[in-house]
């Protein structure tokens, strides 16, 4: 039996400043002409400036010094991973990445005061980047029904409130959601909670991006995963860049794919925006980088249409099968497809004839252009596929995932050097998350070692993902939800429909380190939680300091160990939280020992160790200095775990996004300033954007057509099976876009894309397939361009 906690508010200290700053001001938009290169000398003074600006020297010092280093933290912004092989870079970080890490490492503070000094209604007319901005948590808060404001809550009333709200429901009435931010260990205890409990809705920030990879991956190579290795990326002889924008999303890719092309490789960017990232990158580690034009990235650049993408898959294919049927044995590998897969006489024939016509119209592209891909292909004996979020969020998004595979199959580019499939996750543990069993929808083995392991028995109903959880709390059937970071109410669709569900929650807890718009939106009743961040020092264990683990877009697991003090005395770390809420849930007699896991987490990897496959002696070569990489079939012995042990060719009909008349077709992305829904500034400096985020870059002949002129402000509408959404105050932005096809950033631009539209199987918002037409506003804005 475990002794209970008792602790108050006024217990420990808090360090650091308060801070005030400007919100946004749209009025203060400035528009310049967009960057042909990523990095340089720039993204040094920037991350260093908003390093200093936060947190100050010693602690921007301290932070950046040992991130992505062996035995250092882990960068807390993407996944890319970091070499396994040879001696790492004394600078193993981006500029994005040192963003992220001046914003957690951040001396501003959100104390109880800032809550008595801010009403819930005020709160409500605040942007993500003030909330942001305003600094670290430094107290437990709650909120009741008919209150105000926030009020600080001591831990033990925070978990015995959680408690009774949990007792008092249903397991299928509650809710437990993840942030790619939380490490492997957490994610861990987090799934074993809530199975303890007895549902399985455990959404994800995945199903929001890359849950259409695995939905397509898993049932043709039998993984969910990527299939290659940093050292196949820049040994490849031809890499497709697709849909993705590295110079802001993944800045340290582009020093691989610059590697690549030294190596002799050459790289295709696919893409409908021309972004800075996949021109040239001036490494700020060499002098070259620094003072010269640095590396040239993309060696094509196809401009092609948001959601033309399958189209181009299926007439490469056709393609390949042309000069294969011309030259037997030259393109396709016969030996391959014949012992290890399935399906492929089908796709032969489906890829025999091709309308080029509709590819055209379909892609933007031009036939000569995708000729010139194909003998690319044809001639390459090592080829990976990048893509990320261009590629996920669109109603035909798994079949074009497939299409990937198909030509990945068709050239035998699985299991050797320098080949296979490369989903490049966003947050940094996202895929950790789900190896570790955070999944709606959990397979049989994994549940069936979770139950050995801890005498439970887990449910096997599939729970929500992110879009049922949200229909579900619109509708009043979730009483609990419990947010592990994150920030739903900013990350998901439909925005006026989530922000409803989560009021109409009977209670919301938030584990978080700063404030932000789902804290705002709140349930009946809301807490919010404080936590260490992954840059903070976990100390406070009876056995000493702490690490945790995370796992990277390769499949490398490594520790993640944090340097600095805490803001507040007053912050729990994750896995401690977890634990103290599941004692306060089950009761000191419950069947696991919550309390020793929270204490030691080499506790939490012996129990891991015998329930996540591939992480067999998890404590002893988690402390390898270079980590360790899990189990991967099709790129270690080109074998696929799907159920006859083959990989499968697919055929699909041809889709693409064929907008009605009047309409263009939208896709939401991050301005260079933002991770996912954290603002780290106002300067989104390779396309020219800077002071406001309200803007929709269109083709100028589209914004002829449309009849409006450069800077005018519009409402945007968008249309999906008869109903509109409408997101106002826009400005149009003449920009290089693919003809037909309009940006804007999210989330601003969530709130127009409905619940409804969705991918097919995988149930990911269509962010990049909405409808979208224009209407004026009276008033003008006053614009300051330099062009």
């Amino acid at each position: 039996m475990t002794k209970k906690r008792r602790d108050t508010v006024q217990d420990g200290s808090v360090r650091g400043r308060r801070v005030a700053f400007k919100d946004i001001d749209e009025a203060d938009l400035e528009v310049h002409d967009p960057k042909t290169h990523a990095a340089g000398m720039k993204a040094v003074e920037v991350s260093f400036a908003r390093g200093l600006a936060q947190g100050g020297l010693s602690r921007t010092v301290r932070s950046m010094y040992r991130v992505n280093q062996s035995g250092g933290m882990d960068c807390p912004g993407c996944a890319w991973p970091e070499p396994t092989e040879g001696p790492r870079k004394p600078v193993e970080f981006c500029e994005n990445g040192a963003k992220a890490i001046a914003e957690e490492s951040t001396t501003r503070i959100v104390t109880p005061e800032w809550w008595a000094e801010h009403s819930i209604a005020e709160l409500e007319t605040k942007t993500e980047y003030w909330l942001g901005q305003s600094g670290r948590i430094t107290h437990p808060m709650a909120i009741r029904a008919g209150e105000t404001h926030y009020r600080p809550i001591s831990w033990s009333e925070a978990f015995e409130t959680i408690g009774e709200h949990v007792r008092a429901t249903t397991p299928e009435r509650c809710m437990f959601y993840t942030s790619g931010r939380t490490a492997n260990e957490t994610a861990f205890l987090y799934q074993l909670l809530a199975r303890c409990l007895g549902t399985n809705n455990l959404p994800d920030c995945s199903n929001m991006c890359h849950e259409s990879s695995g939905t397509a991956l898993n049932p043709t190579i039998g993984i969910g995963k990527g299939t290659v290795s940093l050292q196949d990326l820049e040994h490849s002889e031809l890499i497709f860049v697709v849909g993705q924008n590295p110079g802001t999303n993944h800045p340290r890719m582009l020093g691989s794919l610059a590697q690549a092309r030294k190596n002799g490789g050459k790289v295709v960017a696919v893409n409908p925006l021309p972004e800075a990232g996949l021109m040239r990158f001036k490494d700020p580690q060499t002098v070259k980088g620094m003072v010269g034009d640095g590396d040239r990235i993309s060696d094509e650049f196809l401009q092609i249409k948001v959601g033309g993408d399958q189209a181009l898959f299926q007439a490469l294919g056709h393609l390949l099968l042309q000069r294969e049927a011309a030259d037997p044995g030259s393109v396709v590998d016969r030996e391959f497809i014949e012992s290890r897969t399935k399906g492929y006489q089908d796709y032969a024939a489906a890829r025999s004839t091709i309308d080029w016509a509709e590819i055209e119209k379909a892609t933007g592209l031009a036939r000569t252009e995708i000729d010139h891909i194909a003998d690319l292909m044809a001639t390459s004996k090592a080829t990976i596929f990048c893509w990320a979020l261009g590629l996920t969020q669109q109603p035909h998004s798994v079949d074009t995932i497939k299409e990937i595979i198909n030509l990945l199959l068709l050239q035998g580019n699985f299991g050797k050097p320098g080949a296979g499939a490369c989903p490049v996750r966003g947050h940094s543990n996202v895929q950790g998350d789900r190896t570790f069993g955070i999944w709606e929808r959990p397979t049989e083995p994994f549940l069936a070692r979770l139950d050995a392991e801890f005498g439970i028995a887990s449910p096997r109903a599939h729970g929500y993902d992110s879009t049922d959880g949200m229909s579900a709390m619109h509708a009043g059937e979730v009483d609990v939800f419990v947010s592990m970071g994150g920030n739903l109410a900013a990350a998901n669709s439909d925005t006026a429909v989530m922000e409803a569900g989560l009021k109409r929650t009977g209670l919301t807890v938030h584990i978080s380190t700063k404030p932000n718009r789902s804290h705002v939106v709140h349930g009946e009743t809301s807490i919010i939680l404080p936590t260490l961040g992954r840059s903070d020092r976990d100390d406070k264990h009876p056995g000493g300091p702490q690490f945790l683990s995370v796992e990277n877009s390769m499949s490398v697991v490594s520790s993640t160990r944090g340097r600095l003090e805490p803001v507040s005395d007053h912050l729990l770390a994750e896995p401690v939280i977890i634990a103290r809420m599941a004692q306060a849930i089950f009761g000191p007699d419950h069947v696991v020992d919550w309390q020793a896991m929270a204490e030691d987490y080499d506790v939490i990897r012996d129990h891991a160790s015998r329930v996540v496959e591939g992480t067999e002696d998890f404590n002893r070569r988690v402390r390898d200095k270079q980590g360790f990489v899990l189990p991967n079939p099709p790129r270690d012995h080109r074998s696929f775990a799907t159920a006859d042990g083959k990989a499968g060719f697919t055929v699909r009909e041809l889709e693409y996004l064929d907008p009605p008349e009047g309409h263009l077709v939208l896709q939401t992305m991050r301005s260079h300033d933002q991770y996912n829904t954290t603002f780290y500034g106002l300067d989104d400096r390779y396309r020219g954007i800077s002071g406001g985020r309200r803007v929709i870059l269109i083709h100028p002949e589209d914004l002829v057509e449309t009849g409006f002129a450069d800077l005018d402000l519009v409402d945007v509408v968008s249309v999906f099976q008869g109903e509109e959404r409408r997101a106002e105050r826009f400005h149009l932005v003449a920009y290089p876009t693919a003809r037909g096809c309009v940006a804007a950033y999210y989330p601003e631009a969530n709130a127009l894309t409905h619940r409804g539209l969705v991918a097919r199987e995988s149930n990911t918002p269509g962010f990049k397939a909405m409808m979208v037409r224009f209407e004026a506003r009276a008033e003008e804005a006053a614009i300051h361009e330099d062009s």
